[in-house]
């Protein structure tokens, strides 16, 4: 299947709802707080080539808040030039989704972004500490739990839109599995789908203090021929801020969206799928 390299952002009604779908929050961090524990320049600037700082085991220790360093992931989260084995019912749903720029994507509605889809959009917070990892995304005040207390992955969990994760440390990089995902979430805004047998595994690795890099393994054997890598996502460090609040709280422009591209083309049937 040909990989749409379209990007949803480019028509001015979508630009409309997503204006009035979110609540304000501009795209630069306006805060400004020299944070303890920041490595130096001579100047007083954050060092972000300095090492990466470890935890008190010893561990590289991804705490910060980070950013991705292009929105290209979030628009389409294969590699550039590959293709994605999507089974003959998610390429239709995929290329409906590219074709309508992504007018029914779950976010115009308020609903929150999948993983790892949800830190490609804004800034996200980590929080190390023992025993569990916890991510803080700043678009819509969302988190997501990853667990390090060496417990396995639930059996027949109740759907959850960011599913359940358990971590480990293989060297320096942190290996974190999930599954139990609730069909709704799209993988990127151009729409890979994916259904609730899903299963993602994410290597972090921690470059330097201001580098984070993310590659993600998809297997969903529903929706795709066989597993497939995600391109190499690299993270940015935002030194010296803080997260702000970000709600939805208005997506009165959706229905007149949808009605818009529902008469434009029919949605292929998903079975239930998203």
């Amino acid at each position: 299947m040909r990989i749409y390299q379209t990007l949803a952002w480019r028509s001015p009604m979508l630009a409309l709802a997503m204006t009035c779908a979110m609540g304000g929050t501009a795209a630069a961090q306006w805060l400004s707080l020299p944070l303890p524990g920041t490595p130096r320049t001579a100047d007083g600037k954050p060092n972000l080539n300095a090492p990466p700082p470890h935890a008190a085991d010893g561990k590289p220790d991804l705490s910060g808040i980070w950013r991705a360093d292009t929105m290209r992931y979030n628009a389409n989260l294969a590699p550039v030039g590959t293709e994605v084995p999507m089974l003959p019912w998610a390429a239709e749903v995929y290329k409906h989704r590219v074709d309508t720029e992504g007018y029914d994507r779950p976010m115009t509605r308020c609903m929150p972004h999948g993983v790892p889809d949800a830190m490609t959009v804004l800034n996200f917070k980590i929080l190390q500490m023992p025993g569990v990892m916890v991510v803080l995304f700043e678009e819509f005040h969302k988190y997501r739990q990853i667990h390090t207390d060496g417990r396995p992955l639930p059996v027949d969990p109740d759907p959850a839109w960011y599913g359940y994760s358990v971590g480990r440390w293989e060297g320096d990089t942190f290996v974190v599995e999930t599954a139990g995902f609730k069909e709704g979430t799209w993988l990127d805004n151009n729409g890979h789908p994916h259904t609730e047998a899903l299963r993602l595994t994410e290597r972090f690795r921690r470059i330097n203090f201001g580098r984070m890099d993310l590659d993600v393994t998809v297997d969903d054997a529903k929706a795709y021929s066989r597993p497939w890598k995600s391109d190499t996502i690299h993270f940015l460090l935002q030194p010296d801020t803080e997260l702000l609040e970000h709600l939805c709280e208005n997506n009165r422009e959706a229905d007149s969206l949808q009605k818009f591209w529902e008469g434009q083309q029919a949605a292929p049937p998903t079975t239930g799928k998203q």
